[in-house]
Protein backbone atom coordinates (compact mmCIF):
# COMPACT_ATOMS: atom_id res chain seq x y z
CA UNK A 1 0.00 0.00 0.00
CA UNK A 2 0.88 3.29 -1.28
CA UNK A 3 1.13 6.54 1.63
CA UNK A 4 1.94 9.48 -0.04
CA UNK A 5 1.91 13.31 0.94
CA UNK A 6 -0.65 15.77 -0.56
CA UNK A 7 -0.12 17.64 -3.66
CA UNK A 8 1.96 20.90 -3.11
CA UNK A 9 4.29 23.26 -5.39
CA UNK A 10 7.11 21.49 -3.56
CA UNK A 11 5.99 17.98 -3.23
CA UNK A 12 7.81 14.80 -4.52
CA UNK A 13 5.28 11.80 -4.46
CA UNK A 14 7.19 8.63 -3.42
CA UNK A 15 7.02 5.12 -3.34
CA UNK A 16 6.70 3.31 0.12
CA UNK A 17 6.09 -0.11 -1.16
CA UNK A 18 8.88 -2.55 0.26
CA UNK A 19 11.14 -4.18 -2.36
CA UNK A 20 13.46 -6.87 -1.99
CA UNK A 21 17.17 -6.08 -0.45
CA UNK A 22 18.88 -6.65 -3.68
CA UNK A 23 17.97 -2.86 -4.14
CA UNK A 24 21.21 -1.71 -5.71
CA UNK A 25 23.13 -4.56 -7.89
CA UNK A 26 25.47 -3.28 -10.37
CA UNK A 27 26.96 0.45 -10.22
CA UNK A 28 28.29 2.08 -13.01
CA UNK A 29 32.18 1.22 -13.53
CA UNK A 30 34.81 4.19 -13.54
CA UNK A 31 35.52 5.64 -17.01
CA UNK A 32 38.98 6.52 -18.02
CA UNK A 33 36.97 9.51 -20.59
CA UNK A 34 35.25 10.71 -17.81
CA UNK A 35 35.03 14.07 -17.01
CA UNK A 36 36.33 14.02 -13.30
CA UNK A 37 37.52 17.82 -12.40
CA UNK A 38 35.01 20.63 -12.79
CA UNK A 39 36.04 24.80 -13.05
CA UNK A 40 33.61 25.67 -10.44
CA UNK A 41 34.54 22.38 -7.55
CA UNK A 42 37.57 23.69 -6.05
CA UNK A 43 40.02 21.56 -4.02
CA UNK A 44 38.22 21.25 -0.73
CA UNK A 45 35.23 22.29 -1.75
CA UNK A 46 32.55 20.40 0.80
CA UNK A 47 31.24 17.70 -1.84
CA UNK A 48 34.82 17.87 -4.33
CA UNK A 49 35.12 14.15 -3.79
CA UNK A 50 31.42 12.96 -3.72
CA UNK A 51 30.83 14.88 -7.36
CA UNK A 52 33.90 13.66 -8.45
CA UNK A 53 33.41 9.69 -7.52
CA UNK A 54 30.12 9.93 -9.22
CA UNK A 55 31.59 11.75 -12.25
CA UNK A 56 33.69 8.85 -12.76
CA UNK A 57 31.20 6.48 -12.81
CA UNK A 58 29.51 8.27 -15.21
CA UNK A 59 26.73 8.69 -13.13
CA UNK A 60 26.72 12.97 -13.37
CA UNK A 61 28.38 14.67 -15.53
CA UNK A 62 29.61 18.64 -16.02
CA UNK A 63 28.87 21.06 -18.50
CA UNK A 64 30.02 22.45 -21.70
CA UNK A 65 31.77 25.58 -19.89
CA UNK A 66 33.74 23.05 -17.33
CA UNK A 67 31.14 23.64 -14.68
CA UNK A 68 29.30 21.31 -12.72
CA UNK A 69 27.13 24.19 -11.04
CA UNK A 70 27.35 22.09 -7.72
CA UNK A 71 24.46 25.05 -6.24
CA UNK A 72 21.66 24.67 -8.82
CA UNK A 73 18.33 23.10 -7.91
CA UNK A 74 17.50 19.18 -9.03
CA UNK A 75 14.02 18.53 -10.58
CA UNK A 76 12.01 15.36 -10.15
CA UNK A 77 13.26 14.53 -14.03
CA UNK A 78 17.09 15.42 -13.30
CA UNK A 79 16.67 13.35 -9.83
CA UNK A 80 15.31 10.92 -12.28
CA UNK A 81 18.13 10.73 -14.28
CA UNK A 82 20.62 10.57 -12.29
CA UNK A 83 18.53 7.30 -9.96
CA UNK A 84 18.52 5.71 -13.58
CA UNK A 85 22.28 5.90 -14.02
CA UNK A 86 22.68 4.90 -10.02
CA UNK A 87 20.71 2.13 -9.52
CA UNK A 88 20.08 -1.31 -11.38
CA UNK A 89 17.12 -3.07 -10.04
CA UNK A 90 14.11 -4.93 -11.32
CA UNK A 91 10.72 -3.80 -11.90
CA UNK A 92 8.29 -3.68 -9.07
CA UNK A 93 4.93 -2.53 -10.73
CA UNK A 94 4.11 -2.22 -14.51
CA UNK A 95 4.84 1.11 -16.24
CA UNK A 96 2.60 4.03 -16.67
CA UNK A 97 1.94 6.90 -18.59
CA UNK A 98 2.37 10.42 -17.60
CA UNK A 99 0.45 12.69 -19.34
CA UNK A 100 2.98 15.93 -18.85
CA UNK A 101 5.91 13.24 -20.13
CA UNK A 102 5.88 13.14 -23.46
CA UNK A 103 7.41 10.02 -25.37
CA UNK A 104 10.24 12.10 -26.97
CA UNK A 105 11.21 13.87 -23.52
CA UNK A 106 14.96 13.82 -22.94
CA UNK A 107 13.92 11.73 -19.38
CA UNK A 108 11.09 9.94 -20.71
CA UNK A 109 12.52 6.47 -19.80
CA UNK A 110 14.42 7.57 -16.41
CA UNK A 111 11.26 8.71 -15.10
CA UNK A 112 9.69 5.49 -16.28
CA UNK A 113 12.44 3.72 -14.74
CA UNK A 114 12.19 5.54 -11.74
CA UNK A 115 8.23 4.62 -11.44
CA UNK A 116 8.74 1.16 -11.79
CA UNK A 117 11.45 -0.03 -9.59
CA UNK A 118 9.63 2.16 -6.86
CA UNK A 119 11.54 4.95 -5.94
CA UNK A 120 9.47 7.66 -7.92
CA UNK A 121 5.71 8.20 -8.11
CA UNK A 122 3.19 10.57 -9.79
CA UNK A 123 0.49 12.88 -8.90
CA UNK A 124 -3.08 12.04 -9.33
CA UNK A 125 -4.35 11.72 -12.48
CA UNK A 126 -0.68 10.67 -14.01
CA UNK A 127 1.04 13.23 -13.64
CA UNK A 128 4.89 13.74 -13.19
CA UNK A 129 5.56 17.10 -13.36
CA UNK A 130 9.04 16.65 -14.26
CA UNK A 131 10.17 20.43 -14.12
CA UNK A 132 9.27 20.63 -9.99
CA UNK A 133 12.24 21.01 -7.74
CA UNK A 134 12.96 18.90 -5.09
CA UNK A 135 13.10 19.59 -1.46
CA UNK A 136 16.03 17.30 0.21
CA UNK A 137 13.54 15.47 2.37
CA UNK A 138 12.09 13.94 -0.34
CA UNK A 139 15.40 12.59 -2.11
CA UNK A 140 16.00 11.24 1.21
CA UNK A 141 12.41 9.87 1.23
CA UNK A 142 12.86 8.09 -2.37
CA UNK A 143 16.38 6.77 -1.34
CA UNK A 144 15.16 5.21 1.82
CA UNK A 145 11.79 3.88 1.04
CA UNK A 146 13.11 2.61 -2.62
CA UNK A 147 15.78 0.79 -1.24
CA UNK A 148 13.94 -0.44 1.51
CA UNK A 149 15.67 0.64 4.56
CA UNK A 150 14.20 0.95 7.85
CA UNK A 151 14.85 2.35 11.40
CA UNK A 152 16.26 0.01 14.19
CA UNK A 153 15.72 2.68 16.83
CA UNK A 154 12.60 4.48 17.63
CA UNK A 155 12.58 7.03 14.77
CA UNK A 156 11.86 10.36 17.22
CA UNK A 157 15.34 8.79 19.18
CA UNK A 158 16.97 9.20 15.87
CA UNK A 159 15.38 12.11 14.94
CA UNK A 160 16.72 14.38 17.45
CA UNK A 161 20.12 14.59 16.04
CA UNK A 162 18.75 17.52 14.13
CA UNK A 163 17.98 21.04 15.63
CA UNK A 164 15.34 21.51 13.24
CA UNK A 165 14.15 18.28 13.66
CA UNK A 166 10.21 19.63 14.17
CA UNK A 167 10.26 20.65 10.37
CA UNK A 168 10.60 16.81 8.81
CA UNK A 169 7.00 16.01 7.53
CA UNK A 170 4.88 13.33 9.00
CA UNK A 171 4.80 11.57 6.52
CA UNK A 172 9.15 11.61 6.30
CA UNK A 173 9.64 10.96 9.63
CA UNK A 174 10.50 7.52 9.12
CA UNK A 175 11.99 7.26 6.19
CA UNK A 176 14.20 10.04 7.30
CA UNK A 177 15.21 7.97 10.49
CA UNK A 178 15.85 4.73 8.19
CA UNK A 179 18.49 7.42 5.88
CA UNK A 180 19.82 8.93 8.72
CA UNK A 181 20.85 5.56 10.40
CA UNK A 182 22.04 4.18 7.01
CA UNK A 183 24.86 7.38 6.92
CA UNK A 184 22.73 8.64 3.47
CA UNK A 185 22.40 12.34 4.85
CA UNK A 186 25.00 14.68 4.52
CA UNK A 187 24.74 18.07 5.79
CA UNK A 188 26.69 20.87 4.82
CA UNK A 189 27.45 23.27 6.48
CA UNK A 190 26.11 22.30 9.80
CA UNK A 191 26.14 18.60 10.51
CA UNK A 192 22.91 19.27 13.13
CA UNK A 193 20.61 20.63 10.54
CA UNK A 194 18.70 18.95 8.23
CA UNK A 195 16.99 21.80 6.35
CA UNK A 196 14.40 19.10 5.23
CA UNK A 197 12.46 21.37 2.77
CA UNK A 198 15.06 23.11 1.20
CA UNK A 199 15.20 22.11 -2.71
CA UNK A 200 18.18 20.37 -3.30
CA UNK A 201 21.08 20.79 -4.88
CA UNK A 202 23.14 18.90 -7.82
CA UNK A 203 25.92 18.86 -4.80
CA UNK A 204 24.06 17.58 -1.87
CA UNK A 205 22.37 14.81 -4.35
CA UNK A 206 25.32 13.55 -5.29
CA UNK A 207 26.88 13.03 -2.08
CA UNK A 208 23.20 11.84 -1.29
CA UNK A 209 23.73 9.45 -3.76
CA UNK A 210 27.33 8.19 -3.08
CA UNK A 211 26.34 7.66 0.31
CA UNK A 212 23.76 5.49 -0.88
CA UNK A 213 26.31 3.86 -3.21
CA UNK A 214 28.59 3.07 0.26
CA UNK A 215 25.82 1.73 1.85
CA UNK A 216 24.96 -1.32 -0.92
CA UNK A 217 28.88 -2.02 -0.53
CA UNK A 218 29.46 -0.52 -4.18
CA UNK A 219 31.95 2.47 -3.05
CA UNK A 220 34.00 2.96 -0.70
CA UNK A 221 33.44 5.88 2.40
CA UNK A 222 34.46 9.11 2.26
CA UNK A 223 35.81 10.70 5.50
CA UNK A 224 33.78 13.81 5.46
CA UNK A 225 32.64 15.76 8.86
CA UNK A 226 29.20 16.16 6.88
CA UNK A 227 27.85 13.05 6.99
CA UNK A 228 25.45 12.31 9.82
CA UNK A 229 26.98 9.76 12.46
CA UNK A 230 30.43 10.88 11.66
CA UNK A 231 32.18 11.80 14.94
CA UNK A 232 34.60 14.06 13.50
CA UNK A 233 33.89 18.15 13.57
CA UNK A 234 33.64 19.93 10.45
CA UNK A 235 36.47 22.50 10.00
CA UNK A 236 36.17 25.92 11.26
CA UNK A 237 37.86 28.13 8.46
CA UNK A 238 38.06 32.45 9.07
CA UNK A 239 34.83 32.53 10.40
CA UNK A 240 33.23 35.89 11.61
CA UNK A 241 31.79 35.73 15.08
CA UNK A 242 28.41 37.60 15.83
CA UNK A 243 28.33 37.53 19.83
CA UNK A 244 24.89 35.95 21.21
CA UNK A 245 22.83 38.73 22.75
CA UNK A 246 23.08 40.63 19.45
CA UNK A 247 19.76 41.96 17.74
CA UNK A 248 18.79 41.62 14.32
CA UNK A 249 15.97 43.71 13.00
CA UNK A 250 13.52 42.05 10.58
CA UNK A 251 10.81 42.31 8.37
CA UNK A 252 8.07 41.03 6.06
CA UNK A 253 5.52 41.73 3.57
CA UNK A 254 2.77 41.56 5.47
CA UNK A 255 1.36 44.31 8.33
CA UNK A 256 -0.29 41.83 10.28
CA UNK A 257 -0.51 37.44 11.20
CA UNK A 258 -2.55 35.55 12.96
CA UNK A 259 -2.18 32.40 14.05
CA UNK A 260 -4.63 29.95 15.46
CA UNK A 261 -4.63 28.10 19.48
CA UNK A 262 -1.23 26.14 19.39
CA UNK A 263 -0.49 26.80 15.84
CA UNK A 264 3.15 26.68 14.37
CA UNK A 265 3.96 27.88 10.73
CA UNK A 266 6.87 28.57 8.81
CA UNK A 267 8.23 31.57 8.40
CA UNK A 268 10.66 33.48 6.41
CA UNK A 269 11.65 36.84 7.30
CA UNK A 270 14.08 39.95 5.85
CA UNK A 271 17.13 41.40 7.85
CA UNK A 272 15.94 45.05 7.93
CA UNK A 273 18.89 46.79 7.64
CA UNK A 274 23.27 45.98 6.76
CA UNK A 275 24.84 44.42 10.04
CA UNK A 276 28.61 45.72 9.69
CA UNK A 277 31.19 44.77 12.27
CA UNK A 278 33.44 48.15 13.80
CA UNK A 279 35.30 48.63 10.61
CA UNK A 280 32.17 49.26 8.76
CA UNK A 281 32.72 46.02 7.08
CA UNK A 282 29.11 44.49 5.91
CA UNK A 283 28.36 40.96 7.59
CA UNK A 284 24.93 40.38 6.86
CA UNK A 285 23.36 42.51 3.90
CA UNK A 286 19.60 43.92 4.51
CA UNK A 287 17.89 41.66 2.23
CA UNK A 288 19.05 38.43 3.65
CA UNK A 289 16.64 35.89 4.41
CA UNK A 290 16.09 34.69 8.04
CA UNK A 291 14.07 30.88 7.95
CA UNK A 292 12.43 29.78 11.18
CA UNK A 293 9.06 29.35 12.59
CA UNK A 294 6.43 30.93 14.38
CA UNK A 295 4.59 29.54 17.57
CA UNK A 296 2.21 29.92 19.72
CA UNK A 297 4.00 29.65 23.27
CA UNK A 298 2.70 29.85 26.77
CA UNK A 299 2.04 33.07 27.22
CA UNK A 300 1.67 34.38 23.59
CA UNK A 301 3.66 33.87 20.64
CA UNK A 302 7.51 33.43 19.60
CA UNK A 303 9.17 33.20 16.52
CA UNK A 304 12.35 30.59 16.27
CA UNK A 305 15.07 31.32 13.67
CA UNK A 306 17.05 28.37 12.62
CA UNK A 307 18.65 29.53 9.38
CA UNK A 308 20.16 32.82 7.91
CA UNK A 309 20.27 32.84 3.75
CA UNK A 310 22.45 34.99 1.84
CA UNK A 311 21.61 36.71 -1.60
CA UNK A 312 24.26 34.31 -3.20
CA UNK A 313 22.71 31.29 -1.75
CA UNK A 314 24.72 30.64 1.31
CA UNK A 315 22.90 29.12 4.15
CA UNK A 316 24.34 29.95 7.77
CA UNK A 317 22.50 28.26 11.07
CA UNK A 318 21.45 30.80 13.65
CA UNK A 319 20.05 30.24 16.77
CA UNK A 320 17.64 33.63 17.68
CA UNK A 321 13.93 33.92 19.23
CA UNK A 322 12.12 37.11 18.81
CA UNK A 323 10.32 38.69 22.09
CA UNK A 324 6.58 36.64 23.62
CA UNK A 325 4.49 38.89 21.98
CA UNK A 326 1.28 39.17 23.46
CA UNK A 327 -1.06 40.91 21.51
CA UNK A 328 -4.47 38.72 20.30
CA UNK A 329 -7.62 39.44 18.46
CA UNK A 330 -10.93 38.69 19.16
CA UNK A 331 -12.91 36.89 16.39
CA UNK A 332 -16.91 37.11 17.05
CA UNK A 333 -19.79 35.98 14.73
CA UNK A 334 -21.21 38.66 12.55
CA UNK A 335 -17.34 40.67 12.00
CA UNK A 336 -16.00 41.40 8.56
CA UNK A 337 -13.78 39.05 7.30
CA UNK A 338 -12.42 41.12 4.95
CA UNK A 339 -11.42 43.72 7.25
CA UNK A 340 -9.51 41.38 9.56
CA UNK A 341 -6.93 39.54 7.23
CA UNK A 342 -6.81 42.75 5.02
CA UNK A 343 -2.63 42.54 4.22
CA UNK A 344 -2.13 39.71 6.83
CA UNK A 345 -0.68 36.42 6.60
CA UNK A 346 -2.64 33.97 7.97
CA UNK A 347 -2.20 30.34 9.88
CA UNK A 348 -4.20 27.40 8.60
CA UNK A 349 -5.61 27.33 12.22
CA UNK A 350 -6.53 31.45 11.99
CA UNK A 351 -7.96 30.49 8.73
CA UNK A 352 -10.37 28.21 10.02
CA UNK A 353 -11.41 29.86 13.19
CA UNK A 354 -12.16 32.79 11.36
CA UNK A 355 -14.07 30.71 8.52
CA UNK A 356 -16.15 28.92 11.12
CA UNK A 357 -17.14 31.72 13.79
CA UNK A 358 -18.03 34.43 10.95
CA UNK A 359 -19.61 32.35 8.38
CA UNK A 360 -17.57 33.71 5.80
CA UNK A 361 -16.22 30.52 3.76
CA UNK A 362 -14.71 32.19 1.06
CA UNK A 363 -11.82 32.82 3.59
CA UNK A 364 -10.71 29.09 3.37
CA UNK A 365 -9.68 29.74 -0.24
CA UNK A 366 -7.00 32.08 0.44
CA UNK A 367 -2.86 31.10 0.66
CA UNK A 368 -2.53 30.51 4.46
CA UNK A 369 1.15 30.06 5.79
CA UNK A 370 3.13 26.94 5.60
CA UNK A 371 0.63 26.05 2.54
CA UNK A 372 -1.68 23.64 4.73
CA UNK A 373 -5.20 23.19 3.68
CA UNK A 374 -7.77 24.59 6.65
CA UNK A 375 -11.34 22.82 5.36
CA UNK A 376 -10.68 20.14 8.00
CA UNK A 377 -9.83 22.38 10.55
CA UNK A 378 -13.32 24.02 10.34
CA UNK A 379 -15.04 21.71 12.37
CA UNK A 380 -13.02 22.69 15.27
CA UNK A 381 -14.50 26.03 15.54
CA UNK A 382 -17.99 25.34 14.08
CA UNK A 383 -20.39 26.50 16.74
CA UNK A 384 -18.18 29.01 18.29
CA UNK A 385 -19.59 32.58 18.63
CA UNK A 386 -16.34 34.07 19.10
CA UNK A 387 -12.61 32.83 18.98
CA UNK A 388 -9.59 34.62 20.21
CA UNK A 389 -6.34 34.43 17.53
CA UNK A 390 -2.60 35.56 18.37
CA UNK A 391 -1.73 38.61 16.13
CA UNK A 392 1.55 40.01 15.46
CA UNK A 393 3.25 42.72 13.46
CA UNK A 394 6.35 41.21 11.89
CA UNK A 395 7.94 44.55 11.35
CA UNK A 396 7.98 45.35 14.96
CA UNK A 397 7.39 42.73 16.88
CA UNK A 398 10.15 40.28 15.61
CA UNK A 399 13.33 41.28 15.84
CA UNK A 400 15.88 38.69 17.29
CA UNK A 401 18.43 38.13 19.64
CA UNK A 402 21.07 35.88 19.54
CA UNK A 403 20.88 32.85 21.81
CA UNK A 404 24.18 31.56 20.46
CA UNK A 405 27.06 33.07 18.71
CA UNK A 406 26.56 33.20 14.93
CA UNK A 407 29.74 31.88 13.01
CA UNK A 408 29.68 33.57 9.49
Amino acid sequence: MTNQPKRSSTALLVAISFIGSSAISTIGATSAFAQTTFNDVPTGYWAQTFIQELASRDIIKGFPDGGFRPNDPVTRAQFAAMLSKAVNKSPVRGTVTFVDVSSNYWAAPAIQKSYTTGFMSGYPGNVFEPTQNIPRVQILVSLANGLSYSASQPTETTLQTYADASGIPNYARNSVAAATENRLVVNYPNVQFLNPNQTATRAEVAAFIYQALVRSGQANAIASPYIVGQTTTPPVQNQTRIPAGNVIALQYSKDKILLGPDEKVPLTLNVAQNIANSQGAILIPAGSQVVGELRTVSGGTQFFASELVFANGRRVPINATSKVVTTTEKVDKGLSAGTLVRNAALGAGAAAAIAAVTGDRAIATEEVLGGAGIGTLIGLFLGRDSVTLSSVNPNTDLAVTLNSDLLL
